[in-house]
């Protein structure tokens, strides 16, 4: 599971009063349920393999994997619900008032990597994390989002990808998707490669500017919009005829998914310092990948275009 610690908006704190976990939960569980039903009827050949897990620590999850499908090639929608006490330096670091808080982090965090390089590999996750204090005061919330990350980028796509998305935002304020579409574009860039990771989407934490009810709202509207924004493209680009060398083009371009995963990804961080389950954070690698010594397209290529043209944080409504 996907959890960061970013240093805006300032921390709510409710005391004194229950929040509703179950039903948050219930409802990660059944968005797990219809993103799998979803992604598995658009492969027609593989299923998802579920294994549930337990936490020594405090808690567990529901992992499942599709691998070696007709269009997906390799994919995983995971559900975890961790708690426990003492968070992990990467969590107190950036927010010392944790320290020595009880903690409960529960979220459904996904990647697709797709067969096909016309087929763009996708992110999402949607979480709610919850802190007490020794004072019993509590401490929570938010945060989510999805991502899109085409190798061979078309530009409806792209328009298409992002229209989705300023939807899920409109009914909560015209101002909410250009701050966290801005935020998206600001995290999942590559400061190394000094390049975006793919063309963006949304990214919120922290998320608690809003009430409980309201906020929860908003994460089952971002929920809910994944799906919506993604299957249309898989099923126009999945039959797309492609080349080795396009595959090949794709397993270099998935090298800078797996650097970003690794060097900065703060779900991965969280995982591995808090005793997370290896198997189920390390799921979102791509299944092929290469690195070849100062790689780069040729110039003029489509695949120089990629760089040139998609992976820039473009305004693509107006």
């Amino acid at each position: 599971m996907l959890l960061s610690l970013h240093a805006f908006p300032p921390l709510a704190k409710v005391t004194n009063v229950s929040l509703p976990i179950q039903t948050v939960k219930n409802w990660l569980l059944d968005l797990q349920d219809q993103i799998c039903n979803a992604l598995a009827e658009e492969d027609g050949q593989q299923s998802f393999r579920e294994e549930n897990w337990q936490r020594p620590q405090g808690g567990g999850g529901r992992t499942r994997v599709l691998e070696e499908g007709a269009v997906i090639e390799k994919g995983g929608v995971n559900f975890s619900h961790v708690f426990g006490e003492g968070l992990p330096p990467s969590a107190t670091a950036q927010r010392p008032e944790l320290a020595g808080c009880r903690f409960e982090a529960l979220g459904v965090s996904l990647v697709i990597h797709p067969r096909n390089p016309h087929v763009p590999t996708s992110h999402a996750n949607v979480r709610l994390f919850v802190a007490k204090k020794p004072d019993d005061s509590t401490i929570w919330w938010f945060g989510g989002g999805f991502d899109l990350t085409p190798y061979y980028a078309v530009e409806e796509d792209c328009r298409y990808w992002h229209q989705v998305a300023r939807e899920a935002c409109q009914p909560f304020g015209a101002d909410v998707y250009p701050r966290f579409k801005a935020w998206c574009d600001e995290y999942f860039y590559l400061k190394h490669r000094s390049e975006p990771r793919g063309i963006g989407g949304l990214f919120f934490d922290d998320l608690n500017e809003w009430d409980f009810d309201t906020s929860f709202a908003f994460l089952r509207s971002v929920g809910a919009a994944y799906i919506k924004a993604y299957r249309p493209i898989v099923q126009k680009r999945k039959n797309t005829p492609f080349t080795e060398a396009q595959r090949e083009f794709q397993a270099f371009r998935r090298g800078r998914y797996a650097e970003f995963n690794l060097i900065y990804d703060r779900g991965t961080i969280f995982g591995l310092q808090s005793g997370g389950r290896t198997e189920s954070i390390l799921m979102s690698l791509p299944p092929q990948v290469r690195w070849g010594y100062d790689w780069r397209p040729f110039a003029g290529s489509e695949e120089a275009r990629l760089t040139e043209y998609f992976l820039q944080n473009r305004n693509w409504l107006d």
